[in-house]
């Protein structure tokens, strides 16, 4: 379902790839079989840049994934190598250096980065929607200050979970905001370029998405300009709860990276692992059960996809599409993961086997953007409300 468009910022291969649309796609990734594959239905330049970032996923991300988690470490450049891609402001305006495409293209990306790396690939799912807000709902002279140091690599931080509740407050001081407060779970807190009277919290020690730091952002009499303010005073609340519903559509996207990776290791190991003189693939419960995993993988990325086109398209169904997408991708995506772990049986439980990683590092996505008791309750009350 592509738009016809420039794809301006999508430098490098998948620029070159917008511009030649006849780059040879011959044959489905090697070892992915058709029931799952990721590219059905896709048009031809959505398949091209699906293969740049699974390429990037097996190339830049999957062969470092288990250092980054065990050893805590941040991925800046790698990203940064991403973000060369265009893969840093994949759904910001092109004026400003964005890659322009759509939410179902974004949802595309994320899905195959995360094949790579769930966490990392989660950081810049992040990333992007915090550029997007600023894109959006900044004016011309905050989008071309802000906007073009994003795509080059840049962090930003992302606020946390129950946003009504924060308890920072901003007094205006002249042509400055004078903040005073904090705000837990900031992903990407303490690794970035401080101003005084910013401070953050000890790093947190998390049980997955440990490539990217997470710490309590402290503002003691901080000062920032009034000329940074998106929108108007008051609309902060509402412009954050829009950027959640892509966010939410990011992180389901995510969770199928993850669920599709975890699909494939388990299949791969049913067909190698012998117990009682044959492969786990012949045992018929076993076979079974391969099949409800990739039942609900195919579910979840249709779900995942009509969400993000009805966001795109500002449908009336769009926000509880959106939750729908989350908490249905989230949950099922997370069940997926457990399986293959338990089908793994020993093996699934050392770190030396992907599969683990997997589960720990989206178990999360079933609580941030809105726990899924959150997306629940928007589901029931959009049932509920409307005549």
């Amino acid at each position: 379902m592509a738009v016809v468009r420039p794809c301006a910022r999508l430098s490098g291969l998948v620029s070159s790839i917008c511009r030649n649309r006849r780059l040879p796609l011959n044959s489905p990734r090697r070892g992915i079989a058709s029931c799952i594959d990721p590219a059905h239905g896709l048009s031809e330049e959505q398949k091209e840049f699906q293969k740049v970032a699974f390429d990037f996923a097996a190339n830049e991300m999957s062969p470092h994934m288990a250092e980054w988690d065990q050893k805590e470490i941040f991925p800046v450049e790698t990203m940064r190598k991403a973000a060369q891609l265009g893969f840093g402001g994949i759904y910001v305006q092109p004026d400003v250096g964005g890659s322009g495409l759509s939410r179902l293209d974004t949802s595309i990306i994320f899905e195959a980065l995360s094949t790579g790396c769930a966490s990392t690939t989660a950081y810049m799912s992040i990333h992007n929607m915090c550029a997007w807000m600023i894109d959006t709902f900044g004016n011309n002279e905050q989008r071309k200050k802000f906007c073009p140091d994003l795509f080059d690599g840049k962090v930003c931080f992302l606020f946390g979970s129950d946003a009504a509740s924060l308890l920072t407050s901003a007094k205006r001081k002249g042509d400055h905001y004078m903040l005073n407060g904090s705000k837990a779970f900031i992903s990407g807190g303490g690794d970035t370029d401080g101003t005084p009277g910013l401070s953050f919290g000890k790093k947190e020690k998390k049980v997955g998405w440990n490539s990217q730091p997470t710490r309590a952002v402290i503002f003691e009499d901080c000062l920032v300009p009034v000329g940074n303010r998106l929108g108007d005073e008051g609309q902060g609340f509402n412009i954050a709860m829009k950027g959640l519903n892509g966010g939410r559509i990011n992180i389901a996207s995510c969770s199928l990276g993850a669920a599709h990776a975890c699909v494939q290791l388990a299949r791969d190991h049913l067909l190698v692992r012998k117990q009682f003189g044959e492969t786990l693939s012949n045992n018929q419960f076993l076979q079974f059960k391969l099949a409800e995993m990739a039942t609900k993988l195919v579910a979840s990325r249709l779900l995942v996809r009509e969400a993000a086109t009805a966001l795109q398209e500002n449908r009336p169904d769009a926000v509880s599409l959106c939750s729908m997408a989350k908490l249905f991708a989230t949950d099922e995506c997370f069940n997926v993961c457990n399986q293959a772990l338990q089908m793994h049986g020993g093996y699934g439980y050392l770190k030396d086997y992907a599969v683990q990683q997997f589960v720990r590092d989206i178990r999360v996505h079933q609580i941030l953007e809105g726990t899924n008791e959150v997306m629940r309750m928007i589901i029931s009350r959009n049932l509920l409300t409307e005549s």
